[in-house]
């Protein structure tokens, strides 16, 4: 662990006690500015608390698949999924394991700075009071990297939290999670600590018709530790602070096929609501990962990631000068460094000896500068906002070396830098206090991760081959939609069309060969909606997504025009039903469905559709201490996660946890 970051604690118990001394007691919030009135006019879908806490399998990436539309690299969870796939996408825009959509925690970008994957498991819900995700609406002040949403993770407050609230669960495989936390009142501010170790054997990921001797449970355990802080520092300013530290190891497929990621996280953030508002962050992270692949055919080590290490370094600064009434300004500027290197060994399936030595990496960076400006005229609220990215792809470089001495590689790739501007701009009528109209036109941008640039990747039997020479994604955009909320009844519809250029695609270009590649463009239209009832003690809420996504690439070696981008679905839709009596009693069923999709480009491998139905059941037992009951897929249907010429892997079983909960 990078020792530096403990100094967070210390700054904030001395900025403590310099508001307990010289300054009028307040309470502090501990989250960011307020949203701008004209939030509204981009397709947003909030995910409550509660939803969060009764989620069936108690991770984060699930409860946001309640959102029709978000989707993973692959159908898996953060228990049986390589890490390095678990990139985030929206409006059947396609993925390649990277997210092209933009993730932040209390403001701070979470993806990984060397692959730019999201780290799940080091996300808890019982953390979150909510999530929330705006789907489309380009980069805006958000940052680069918006280009099918901005998916905004937002902690508890103190107000929601007991002093300290813990859980201890087993599920029917005798794997087990523990978590736990502490909010501590700190003068007119606060510290929270929370902790969470999951750990368990797994379950078989390949069918049984194909296992073989050297196959395994997809065994996990991870562990996180979150450390989060808010002291007041004047009237109307507040200092927050994080520390997030957390290490994973997994297993999948293989014996031996083992990955491991790691992070210290550290963020600062200034807030200040008076007549002068303003958000200013910094940000580090340290990360790394390894991984090791083995042969499907001699089910031997053939290669060895062994050290992945990286660095994101970066920061915002936003203002919001007093302007009248009708207006809200919005200034600002943020900076991004991603900078990482690879290290991995080839190892010969026959002799078992390294064959090659291989270390690539580089640095990106990415200096935005925006202005946005809601105007509010009675019930119509304007919003129109323009950004510049100054970006850099710069040292990248590929060395391999012969460890028997023979002729090895020695490659410098040209540094690029270049100004791209992006704009978006939207509308919002008010036709009644209960009923609105929306529309939103909007451009962005996505820079190549350092990951899609240098490194290459095997899951048998395909090989993926970097390239140093990707362009920048670039989206166009526009959507319309209304909302009705009465309170009791809420109701959501969008119509999109989105067209994202350049995109970067695994490509198909030879057997068991593809190479991460520009293609000419993925369009998607589609429609979205979403909505909800709340009768007293008992909610309901669904989601759908319909779209009609296709590339087009006809320049290119292969011939994809009019096929479905790689990983996308038509349709998906889920839809929850629960009675919540009091504040610790909760009975809720869930539904997903997710329809068929193609794991490949050439539409070749198909992975059929699937539903599953989940059950969250929490009953007190006593004023402190309830018992907890949840079940995933309990129809126990069949998954497909990956189809790799008929080669399969599984998603989650039936799996059925029982445990305890305390609140003190």
């Amino acid at each position: 662990m990078n020792t530096r970051l403990l100094a967070l604690p210390l700054l904030l118990t001395s900025a403590s006690a310099f508001a307990q001394n010289d300054q009028p007691v307040i309470v502090v919030t501990g989250q960011g500015l307020e949203d701008t009135p004209a939030a509204p006019a981009y397709d947003t879908q909030v995910i409550e608390r509660d939803i969060l806490l009764s989620e069936p399998s108690g991770r984060v990436e699930n409860a946001l698949a309640t959102v029709a539309g978000i989707q993973q690299f692959r159908r898996s969870d953060s228990r049986s999924a390589n890490p390095s796939a678990q990139g985030v996408t929206l409006r059947a825009l396609g993925g390649n394991a990277t997210s092209r959509t933009l993730v932040l925690l209390d403001g701070v970008p979470l993806t990984d700075p060397f692959f730019g994957y999201v780290p799940f498991n080091a996300l808890a819900p019982e953390r979150l009071n909510e999530i929330r995700v705006t789907r489309g609406g380009g980069s805006g002040p958000f940052g680069a990297g918006a280009l099918s949403g901005t998916i905004e993770l937002v902690s508890a407050a103190p107000s929601a939290l007991p002093l300290f609230e813990g859980a201890a669960l087993i599920d029917d495989r005798a794997e087990t999670e523990v978590s736990g936390t502490f909010s501590i009142p700190r003068g007119a501010g606060f510290a929270v600590v929370s902790g969470r170790w999951d750990r368990g054997q797994g379950f078989y990921t390949t069918p049984e018709d194909q296992r073989v001797p050297a196959s395994v449970r997809a065994g996990y355990e991870n562990w996180s530790i979150d450390l989060r802080g808010a002291v007041p520092v004047a009237p109307d300013i507040e200092l927050q602070a994080r520390m997030l530290v957390y290490r994973d190891e997994r297993e999948l497929r293989f014996r031996g096929a083992r990955s491991r990621s790691e992070a210290q996280d550290a963020s600062l953030r200034l807030t200040g609501r008076g007549a002068w508002q303003f958000d200013a962050i910094a940000y580090l992270q340290v990360r790394n990962f390894a991984n090791r692949v083995i042969s499907s055919t001699r089910f031997v080590p053939v290669l060895d990631q062994r050290n992945t290490p990286s660095t994101g370094l970066g920061g915002k600064f936003e203002v919001r000068p007093p302007v009248g009434d009708a207006h809200v300004l919005r200034l600002g500027v943020d900076y991004r460094r991603s900078d990482g290197e690879l290290f991995e060994d080839a190892i010969s399936a026959f002799s078992g000896q390294v064959t090659e030595r291989r270390n690539a990496g580089g640095t990106n960076t990415d200096l935005g500068v925006f202005i946005e400006d809601d105007w509010t005229l009675g019930a119509l609220t304007l919003t129109a906002g323009v950004r510049a990215d100054r970006y850099t792809i710069r040292g990248g470089f590929f060395r391999s070396r012969d460890p028997a001495g023979g002729e090895g590689e020695d490659i410098r790739y040209a540094d690029r830098a270049g100004w791209q501007g992006s704009f978006r701009g939207g509308a919002l009528y008010r036709l009644s206090p209960f009923l609105s109209l929306r529309a939103a036109a909007y451009t962005g941008l996505r820079l190549p991760t350092l990951n899609e640039l240098y490194r290459p990747f095997v899951v048998f039997p395909v090989e993926t081959l970097a390239n140093p020479d990707l362009r920048n994604e670039t989206l166009r955009g526009a959507e319309g939609g209304a909302t009705f909320d009465d309170g009791t009844l809420r109701v959501s519809l969008t119509a999109f069309a989105n067209r994202l250029e350049d995109a970067i695609a695994n490509v198909t270009i030879g057997e068991n060969l593809r190479q991460r590649r520009n293609i000419e463009a993925i369009e998607a239209l589609g429609l979205e909606a979403s909505g909800g009832v709340q009768l007293d003690a008992f909610s309901f809420d669904a989601s759908l997504a319909l779209t009609d996504a296709e590339t087009s690439d006809a320049g290119g070696m292969n011939s994809l025009d009019g096929n479905r981008p790689a990983q996308t679905p038509r349709f998906a839709a889920s839809g929850r039903v629960a009675w919540q009596p009091g504040p610790r009693t909760v009975l809720a069923l869930s539904l997903q469905h997710v329809g068929a999709q193609f794991e490949d480009d050439l539409e070749t491998d198909r992975l059929p559709a699937f539903t599953t139905l989940g059950a969250y059941a929490r009953v007190p037992l006593t004023r402190r201490f309830s018992v907890i009951v949840r079940g995933e897929n309990l129809t126990d249907s069949r998954v497909v996660t990956r189809n790799s010429g008929g080669s399969i892997d599984l998603g989650i079983p039936r799996t059925v946890w029982a445990g305890v909960a305390v609140e003190l």
